[in-house]
């Protein structure tokens, strides 16, 4: 009888089985032995090959194995909880009843209450407020079991206590069960009777390569029969995270608009966060619950003319014609150190360091605020901004950005609205309309006279931005934000190609 359809795995497998007793019944140990390979999947897909071709029968035998868990580990180590209370109780004056007072000195609150019910269980009642034991010998010896059966773990389920078993499977992580399968091979009278000189090991060409068709060698190679007919799963290949592929998308755009971008630190000083964009230092978004603030480094040191001329600005207007904000401005204020709240704040330090250079630059990136997290709030989120700065840019030129922007993210109907913002007037907001409905997905406006003046800007600034995390549940079609960050990848599966 041939074997020509025989791996290489099946082959050697076979072999070994047929120098050995016919009737033999082969572990996986000896198996591997005999083979001499290490992996045990190799031997059990040359056993699955050999069982299809009906050259060996396989007994499969699925055994249940009891092992300690966490919970269990611990218990073991240090005695379970009725046993430390138990010898607690035991370790007092002769004579002494011991109070649930008592108790819950001596023991940490979350251990105490679960304690007691377990005591209870035993035989241990409260009586008058003290722990009191009717059979403390049948108490000693239960508890002595339960000790020693999980000094016996890890076990077969078989050969377990029943009672025991089911006790410590109703406790949290004190034991888990795993189950393993345990096979013996056998060969078949087929199997017996295929001739060794079918079996030798032979080099099998898997794939066709151009080097391999270059030269003669495969007119006379082995190949590996495929079936064509079988299905095949449907491979997963890698991609994208949504998040990534929308980020990647709006550079894209912007870049495609004549915008360079920007990419600046994390951290940054009060100053160029709210100052520079005329927010006052008594604003309430400037507060802990607002704003996360360091304590290392302690300050950041700022140039002194610049905020001498913040400070004109904020108290009084200085040279801008505006009244400012009055009151008193604090440098110590300016130079404690944050993470951003916005991204703007490296925006308005890249156009003080280029105040007379005519720019488009954009920033996808990261920002921090308290929020508490829910369905539409992170404490970390990325925020997209654009800035146009060039002599004669009016509100027109916002708007009519704004609509060519949103029109290439496949959102072509865009309105705005007046709105109000610290550091841009006149302001708006940005609504495009999406499933019939017009919803607000960010804000923008032109940079105040407060803002850019200090600097010794003198040309218009055209500013917006928004949420990237609002923009992507809108284009992912999703009612909670935290589904973007969950790493579900099935969901992320399914997601449409950016």
């Amino acid at each position: 009888m041939g074997a020509p359809d025989l791996l290489n795995p099946e082959r050697r497998m076979l072999r070994a089985m047929q120098l050995s007793e016919a009737d033999r019944s082969w572990d996986l140990e000896s198996l591997l032995a005999a083979c001499e390979w290490t992996d045990q999947a190799v031997a059990v897909g040359a056993g699955h090959g050999l069982q299809n071709h009906g050259l060996v029968d396989v007994d499969e035998e699925v055994l249940r194995e009891i092992s300690l868990d966490d919970a269990g580990e611990d218990a073991h180590q240090n005695g379970l909880l009725e046993h430390r209370i138990w010898s607690w109780m035991n370790s007092l004056d002769e004579g002494a009843s011991p109070s649930m007072k008592d108790l819950q000195e001596a023991f940490e609150r979350h251990e105490a209450g679960p304690g007691v019910g377990l005591l209870k269980q035993l035989g241990v009642s409260l009586e008058g407020g003290l722990l009191v034991a009717s059979n403390p010998d049948e108490i000693t010896n239960i508890i002595t079991q339960r000790t020693e059966f999980l000094a016996s773990l890890p076990a077969l389920a078989d050969t377990l206590d029943p009672t025991m078993l089911n006790h410590f499977s109703a406790r949290k992580n004190l034991v888990k069960a795993v189950e393993r399968t345990v096979r013996h091979w056998t060969l078949t009278p087929e199997g017996q009777a295929v001739s060794s000189d079918e079996l030798q090991e032979t080099v099998v060409i898997t794939d066709l390569t151009p080097e391999l068709l270059q030269g003669d060698t495969w007119k006379t190679a082995e190949f590996r029969a495929f079936d064509v007919s079988l299905e095949a799963a449907t491979p997963r290949t890698g991609r994208s995270h949504p998040m990534q592929a929308l980020i990647e998308r709006i550079r894209a755009i912007f870049l495609e608009m004549g915008f360079s971008e920007l990419v600046d630190d994390y951290v940054q000083s009060a100053g160029w966060n709210m100052d520079a964009l005329f927010i006052p230092q008594d604003h309430p978004a400037r507060e802990m619950q607002d704003t996360f603030y360091l304590d290392q480094p302690s300050t950041i040191e700022l140039d002194e003319g610049v905020m001498q001329a913040w400070k004109a600005i904020h108290e009084h207007g200085g040279e801008t014609g505006s009244t400012g904000w009055g009151g008193s401005y604090s440098t110590d204020v300016s130079k404690r150190p944050l993470l951003r709240t916005h991204t703007t704040v490296n925006t308005i330090q890249y156009l003080a360091e280029h105040p007379t250079e005519a720019c488009r630059v954009f920033s996808v990136d990261r920002v921090f605020r308290k929020e508490a997290i829910d369905r539409t709030h992170l404490p970390e989120f990325h925020q997209i901004e654009g800035i146009i700065m060039e002599e004669g840019a009016n509100l027109q030129m916002l708007v009519t950005t704004l609509k060519t922007f949103y029109a290439k993210m496949g959102y072509p109907e865009v309105r705005v609205r007046p709105a109000y913002f610290p550091y841009t007037e006149p302001s708006l907001e940005i609504e495009v309309k999406w499933r019939g409905k017009w919803l607000e997905l960010g804000g923008a406006g032109i940079f105040r006279p407060e803002v850019t003046e200090p600097l010794g800007i003198t040309s218009p600034v055209l500013a917006w931005g928004m949420g990237l995390e609002r923009l992507a549940m809108l284009v992912l079609g999703l009612d909670d934000i935290r589904q973007l960050y969950i790493s579900d990848l099935e969901w992320l599966r399914n997601q449409p190609i950016l």
